[in-house]
């Protein structure tokens, strides 16, 4: 009988909290309570494959990389290099903090890190209007400074009340490097960490080799990417908060625990869902499920295990209610 596999998309609090300023200790300790919470997907017999967010820590890396090149002049790294890095880091604190979550229980399993590339198509129409921020703030001398000497691109950093941040692409995955793989070691029980950050972000030019771009990936849309491409039959992205709402932070606001395809899409075309936290998590679901997906569920980590766990995304309403 072919075991259930399961994407867990690691994000929100599960790693970094907004109340905490980054230290190793925090985080492993955070890691750490949220894995323990997979556990019961573990124990009702899923394999796994965790992805995880990066922004924090590739911001910080970026922000060394000033550093680094201001006062040593050492040469700065490009953004898939720093994605990397970011990769790297937390793969390995996640793989470390699972392995002792896995001891501390019994459960012997292999736990394996792949620095993933996700392959963006370098047409896309993301490349001619960059929107992402990354990175520190500057004033206007600074960026004007960067803007001249390296081809960067501003925005005002209106959150801040002033200042500018650089913006880059963030194109749509379309492909990911060694899916097959990655799979392979899943669908034999062992855990895999792969897609951090959204993936380096790569593209295949005319001579077929692979090239870096300078973008940065969504990382549930790049998680849901991988969730299909591996047939998973459930995919889950850990937030903060425990369910989608509708008229969220208003008077009004309601709980919308169980969703079929058809109204998790209308209530993100009506705007129910900010287009910088919510919107692309409901986005990466719906299209999970379109391309044949079980169940998507967004909720906190620590409610994984309570049966009447986070909102579920499905293509049909579910008649059972767990």
């Amino acid at each position: 009988m072919k075991k259930r596999l399961a994407v867990v998309a690691l994000g929100g609090n599960a790693i970094l909290r907004g109340d905490q300023i980054g230290t190793i200790d925090e985080q492993e300790q955070n890691t750490t309570e949220t894995l323990e919470n997979l556990l019961f997907l573990i124990n009702e017999g899923y394999d796994l494959i965790i992805t995880h967010g990066n922004g924090p820590q590739v911001g910080n890396i970026l922000m060394r990389n000033d550093a680094g090149e201001h006062m040593y002049n050492i040469a700065q790294m490009p953004i898939d290099i720093c994605v990397a890095d970011s990769q790297g880091g937390i793969g390995y604190m996640i793989e470390r903090m699972f392995r002792n979550v896995l001891n501390k229980y019994g459960i012997e399993k292999n736990v394996i890190c792949i620095v993933t590339q996700v392959v963006v198509d370098i047409n896309d129409p993301a490349f001619k209007d960059p929107q992402k921020r990354i990175g520190k703030i500057y004033t206007r001398e600074e960026a004007d400074a960067l803007k001249a000497d390296k081809g960067w691109l501003f925005r005002d950093e209106v959150k801040t009340q002033g200042g500018f941040r650089r913006v880059v692409p963030s194109p749509l995955p379309s492909d990911i490097m060694n899916v097959s793989i990655i799979n392979e070691l899943a669908r034999k029980g062992n855990i895999v960490i792969a897609a951090g950050g959204g993936g380096v972000p790569v593209y295949i030019d005319e001579r077929k080799d692979v090239r870096p771009a300078e973008a940065v990936i969504d990382k549930d849309l790049a998680s849901s990417l991988l969730a299909t491409l591996v047939q998973a039959d459930e995919f889950y992205i850990l937030t903060d908060v425990p369910y989608i709402y509708i008229n969220f932070g208003k008077d009004d606001q309601e709980i919308r625990e169980f969703l079929n395809y058809e109204d998790a899409l209308k209530y993100l075309n009506e705007g129910h869902f900010a287009k910088g936290s919510m919107a692309p998590k409901i986005e990466a679901c719906l299209n999970f499920i379109k391309k044949g997906g079980k169940k998507s569920v967004i909720t906190e980590a620590f409610k994984l295990a309570d049966k009447k766990y986070g909102s579920k995304i499905t293509m049909e309403y579910e008649d059972e209610r767990r």
